[in-house]
């Protein structure tokens, strides 16, 4: 079988472009061409071509439209989603597919999306092969989604570049879905200093040290003053940014018994935070302040939305230790684990600070947290 590069070579003629409305009356055959079901209406098409949150790429063999992609996008996400993607058959088996996938990623790219998601028929053998062979992962399905009552299993691909990992700190993946906060106060602590060697036990020390949250399934996470103490206690120096003064995530707790302890633990920590004397702003952590901590050899723990990155609801920690220009260098702890719960590899990445930004504004009430980290005195 020939390579995906093998095949793209074959088809010297074809070039990707962004589609003009000159393109519509090709648009509309092409649909009607490639698919029996689910077809996209000149309408509908028509308004993509219009829309300045969609990007319609063609495939152009010099005569006729080889191929189509529709990339959309959310002012509000950094996830970009693959709408639809159509290789004429006349041109079946010429490398047309990949080509605009790859076109697609790119453009996802260019808008600062982190991920792209798209959906698939479940029958729909090929387009699933040639997406699992790009680097989709299955995540769920859409249950009867299709005009033919078909399932639609739904995909994801990160876009994110990732560092060198020979000139990034020390990784610690979560052991559970609620020690986020603990697993990034190690990586500070080991970011400081190089010969830190935690014990299994104290990532839940940490947890222990700095949670005030419910979660209604379970155990909670961490908050950002509870997190600043541990680091503080620690050998560290956290200085606080938040959009607002807490107490926070009571909105999604219904137990007013819950909501009493939350409301009495985090105070205290806010007590302890001042007569601990930690430098706190109650602004959101802005490009240009983040930027100088980097440059000034800080590192920050960081609160983003966590169906960002780990398809979570859940607010959701991360540790940022540098900076490449405007892309944010970060760990993120929920890295993919084995079966006997070590992390595979670190999920390291460099995210354009845009999408970055976009993932720091949680809620309705946009709220923004993080902890820029200096080392203490003896390190």
């Amino acid at each position: 079988m020939p390579s995906q590069a093998a095949q793209i070579r074959a088809a010297p003629a074809v070039q990707i472009r962004k589609a003009v409305r000159a393109d519509l009356d090709a648009l509309v055959e092409l649909e009607h061409g490639v698919f029996t079901t689910d077809h996209l209406s000149r309408r509908s098409l028509l308004h993509f071509l219009r829309s300045p949150t969609a990007e319609v790429l063609v495939a152009d063999d010099g005569a006729r439209l080889a191929g189509t992609a529709i990339v959309l996008f959310r002012p509000t996400s950094s996830v970009a989603r693959l709408y639809s993607i159509a290789v004429a058959p006349h041109m079946g088996g010429r490398g047309i597919g990949p080509m605009l996938l790859e076109a697609a990623e790119a453009a996802a790219v260019a808008r600062d999306s982190i991920a792209m998601r798209l959906e698939v028929h479940e029958t729909n053998a090929p387009a699933i092969a040639r997406y699992r062979k790009s680097g989709y992962q299955e995540f769920g399905r859409h249950e009867r989604y299709y005009e033919d009552g078909g399932d639609a299993l739904r995909f994801e691909k990160q876009l994110l570049t990732r560092p060198d990992p020979k000139r990034v700190p020390r990784y610690f993946h979560q052991s559970t879905e609620f020690t986020c906060g603990p697993a990034c106060v190690m990586m500070a602590l080991a970011w400081a200093d190089p010969a830190f060697r935690p014990p299994p036990s104290f990532e839940f020390q940490l947890w222990r040290e700095a949670t005030t949250i419910f979660m209604a399934s379970g155990p909670g996470g961490c908050e950002v003053y509870g997190l600043a103490l541990a680091l503080k206690r620690h050998g560290l120096r956290p200085e606080i940014h938040a959009s607002r003064d807490g107490p926070y995530f009571l909105s999604t707790v219904q137990s007013a018994d819950k909501r009493r302890v939350m409301e009495v633990t985090q105070a205290e920590f806010r007590r302890e935070a001042r007569a601990l004397d930690i430098p706190t702003h109650l602004t959101p952590v802005s490009e240009s302040a983040l930027m100088r901590a980097f440059d000034d050899g800080r590192v920050a723990i960081v609160l983003v939305s966590g169906y960002q990155l780990v398809r979570r609801g859940q607010p959701h920690w991360i540790f940022a230790f540098g900076r490449d220009g405007r892309h944010i260098l970060l760990h993120d702890p929920a890295a993919t684990r084995d079966d006997h719960g070590k992390a595979i590899a670190p999920e390291t990445y460099a995210v354009p600070w845009p999408a970055f930004e976009r993932m720091t504004r949680l809620g309705r009430d946009r709220l923004s947290a993080a902890i820029v980290v200096r080392k203490g005195p003896s390190q």
